[in-house]
């Protein structure tokens, strides 16, 4: 993909999450992987006025080129893209739901079988350490293990995925499954799945899809 294309596909994944009110304000971030390292929004933006020309373009290492200052979770994105091959796409949100619950430094459990979108049988919470640091970014990686998505303590949601549209999917599938569990929570006693129902759920999506484009999300 081209440096324009990932710049078009992040502009494109940041102004729908804020259409969709997963982003208020600055609170979000969206990135995409490059051959030089990644394209990121840059710190301070707002989905109504951002443009590709806006967007940072730096090196995974930190290294940034040109004048403006990319998203403060930007060693996130990195090291997400260092530690998985397979993310092209990362979003970044303080959704309600997702933050909810996050705020309750819990993971999303198998309530529901479409858990298994996201490659487990859960969707795990990192623990809670300041925003922007490299201390984040690790934790968030280990949440990731196995996942295409985990929830950050007190703080909010990061999903990547191999495509700007796949990852806006992500995020908005995540959110809409933890405002499910908790408005099931609230209402009484959540029945979650067994590890066999899981695991069944993970294979009917081994087929799920059109063919040759069935991927999770």
């Amino acid at each position: 993909m081209t440096d324009a294309q990932a710049r078009k596909d992040v502009v494109a994944a940041y102004r729908e999450v804020g259409r969709r009110g997963l982003i208020v304000a600055s609170s979000g971030n969206v990135s995409h992987r490059t051959r030089g390292g990644m394209i990121i929004t840059p710190s301070g933006c707002s989905a109504d006025t951002l443009d590709a020309g806006a967007l940072v373009a730096m090196t995974l290492a930190g290294d940034v080129k040109g004048n403006a200052a990319p998203s403060s979770e930007w060693a996130m994105h990195a090291a997400i893209y260092l530690a998985y091959p397979a993310a092209h796409c990362v979003v970044h949100t303080h959704a309600d739901a997702c933050t909810a619950l996050a705020c309750l430094n819990e993971a999303l459990p198998p309530f529901h079988y479409m858990v298994a979108n996201f490659g487990g049988d859960d969707v795990r919470c990192a623990p809670y350490v300041t925003f922007g640091t490299p201390e984040l970014a690790r934790l968030a990686v280990a949440a990731l293990t196995g996942r295409t998505a985990c929830l950050l303590a007190n703080h909010g949601m990061i999903v990547h995925a191999t495509t700007g549209e796949r990852a806006l999917t992500a995020a908005l599938v995540l959110e809409t499954l933890c405002r499910q569990y908790l408005l099931a929570r609230a209402a009484g006693a959540v029945r979650l799945l067994t590890a066999e129902e899981m695991q069944a759920a993970h294979q009917r999506y081994q087929t799920y899809g059109q063919p040759r484009t069935a991927e999770r999300l």
